[in-house]
């Protein structure tokens, strides 16, 4: 396993900065970002009305970092998507919410959120700014009992004052406490990896041979680009549609239940003594709790491959821990079950050709993650 500062290009002193230290210059780069997409990435798609400004951004990011949001003050976007962490959650397969609640699915990462056509492995939001809000009055996430409540909390906090009116013209509301956050989520933006450099940079020294022949297999043996696709002179790796993998069809009966006892350490338990302790696991149907179609039973939304690497563990349940894992899953063909894919099909790829398809995997991650990283943490954490 390579480290964080391996996987990104930079020195750990690159990231040596203080929570809050904040660059006169934060704001212009990432306008900068939203107006200069990386190499490798379209335009970014901003709303013609309502594009980012400097007040507008900087709104959104304090939001997105404070935990007041929350219905007891606890809980705040960013403990679910972590900086540090490819702007998702490393440490648990699915996120702890309000109360110590069970979140049920895995925490996607927000970077090149902007290029999404459906937010949430469900694509239940078609918008930044309606993914914005809907964490924020789930019951198992931020507990709010309604955007009334959290629109009335932040008019009465004295470092709010003046902001929503500088940045929008008006006092706080549910439309501006979304546009704010929108405008920020759209300058996560990450994209000049080493296979951009290669593919559409035209720098043959920018890939190695090992990602270069993971490459081969991406778009030829693997058929991964099936799903994940690239394009002519950019790539979101993505189709934006919903797929029956077999990863949350019911698996077959087991003797226990596979526990988290702390990250990466796990046990096996009987049943009834997680029954005793636990409340019983949420169904999770996918795409079809959405549109009520049955060819949408336990299909998810093709995630983006961009920065992959940073945002382990994987699926939407958060079930397989390594990029290895994921590629020897589709090797074996998935999880068999009525829905399947017709695209997914046993592989016959060999462990070395596994290793070379991680290592182009691992070739997607973006140059700018040190400046992401450096641009969440320019605010405060918590409660001011």
């Amino acid at each position: 396993m390579k480290s964080f500062a391996a996987l990104i290009g930079v020195g750990v002193g690159v990231l040596a900065f203080a929570p809050g230290a904040r660059g006169a210059d934060i704001d212009d780069r990432a306008l900068a970002r939203v107006r200069t997409p990386p190499l490798g990435l379209p335009a970014v798609p901003v709303p013609a009305d309502d594009p980012p400004t400097r007040e507008t951004i900087a709104l959104g990011r304090k939001l997105f970092f404070d935990r007041r949001l929350s219905a007891n003050g606890t809980i705040s976007c960013a403990m679910c998507h972590v900086p540090e962490q490819g702007y998702t959650l490393n440490e648990l397969a699915t996120p702890v919410g309000i109360e110590g609640r069970s979140v049920r699915r895995n925490a996607p990462t927000v970077v090149n959120a902007a290029f999404q056509k459906s937010l949430f492995h469900d694509g239940r939001a078609t918008t930044l700014e309606e993914q914005a809000l809907l964490p924020l009055v789930d019951a198992d996430e931020m507990g709010n009992p309604s955007l009334d409540h959290v629109v009335a909390r932040l008019r009465g906090l004295p470092d709010y004052a003046g902001l929503f009116e500088r940045a929008f013209g008006r006092a706080a509301d549910a439309a501006t406490l979304a546009r704010a956050v929108a405008a920020w989520q759209r300058t996560l933006v990450s994209g000049n990896s080493p296979f951009d450099r290669w593919r559409f940079g035209r720098d043959e020294t920018a890939l190695g041979p090992a990602a270069r022949r993971g490459f081969a297999l991406f778009g030829g043996k693997a058929g991964c680009a099936g799903c994940h696709a690239i394009g002519p002179d950019h790539a979101l790796f993505t189709d934006h549609r919903f797929h029956n993998t077999g990863v949350g069809a019911p698996a077959p009966p087991t003797v226990g239940v596979r526990v988290e006892l702390a990250p990466g350490v796990y046990t096996v338990l009987p049943h009834e003594v997680v029954a005793a302790v636990s409340e019983p696991a949420k169904p999770d149907l996918g795409r079809f709790e959405i549109t009520d179609d049955p060819a949408d039973r336990f299909a998810y939304k093709t995630p983006s491959l961009r920065n992959v690497a940073l945002s382990a563990p994987y699926m939407h349940d958060g079930s397989l821990a390594t990029l290895a894992d994921v590629v020897r899953f589709y090797n074996g063909g998935g999880r068999p079950n009525p829905g399947l894919d017709p695209l997914i099909r046993p592989l016959g790829l060999n462990e070395s050709e596994i290793g070379d398809l991680v290592a182009f995997l691992e070739s997607l991650t973006g140059a700018d993650i040190a400046d992401l990283i450096a641009d969440g943490r320019s605010v405060a954490v918590g409660n001011p």
